[in-house]
């Protein structure tokens, strides 16, 4: 069995070695996605956190169990939220639509970072100032992806 395991280790290492590159600019297939159907759901997104701190605010201080349970449910509410976000610019745009190519490549790899900083503070703080700057970094990407005219 050992000998087998290791015949197939050398076979696979073998293969990657030897294997031709290849080259591909997305994880699925394109012309899926609506880029900016992608934007508008991080703004809902946005809006979610926003409720969620509003909610956060009213609760915090309650003694009773249910007011208690209420913000538990919306911090981890306004949590998921915000790494929803970050997830969308990290695992889509950064990956297949911010390219080294495009002539504002680094103005758009800074507000694309600075989106993913500032949700990461939505995480951190329960204040609006935080989702207000989350709200602004998102909309300062809707130019890049301007809705469709069917």
């Amino acid at each position: 069995m050992k000998k087998l395991i290791r015949a197939a280790g050398i076979l696979v290492a073998s293969l990657i070695a030897y294997s031709p590159v290849a080259y591909g600019h997305c994880q699925i297939p394109c012309g899926i996605y609506d880029d900016h159907a992608r934007v508008k759901s991080m703004l809902e997104d946005v809006a979610t956190a926003r409720k969620s701190v509003q909610l956060i605010s009213g609760l915090s201080g309650k003694p009773d169990a249910q007011s208690n349970n209420q913000l538990v449910r919306w911090v981890m509410n306004k949590e998921q939220h915000a790494q929803n976000i970050i997830s969308v610019i990290s695992d889509y745009f950064l990956t297949q639509r911010v390219k080294s190519k495009q002539k504002d490549y680094v103005e758009r790899l800074k507000r694309h970072h600075a989106v993913i900083v500032s949700a990461m503070k939505v995480k951190q703080n329960a204040d609006m100032k935080s989702v207000d700057n989350l709200e602004a970094g998102i909309k300062a990407l809707l130019p890049y992806y301007p809705a469709h005219k069917h």
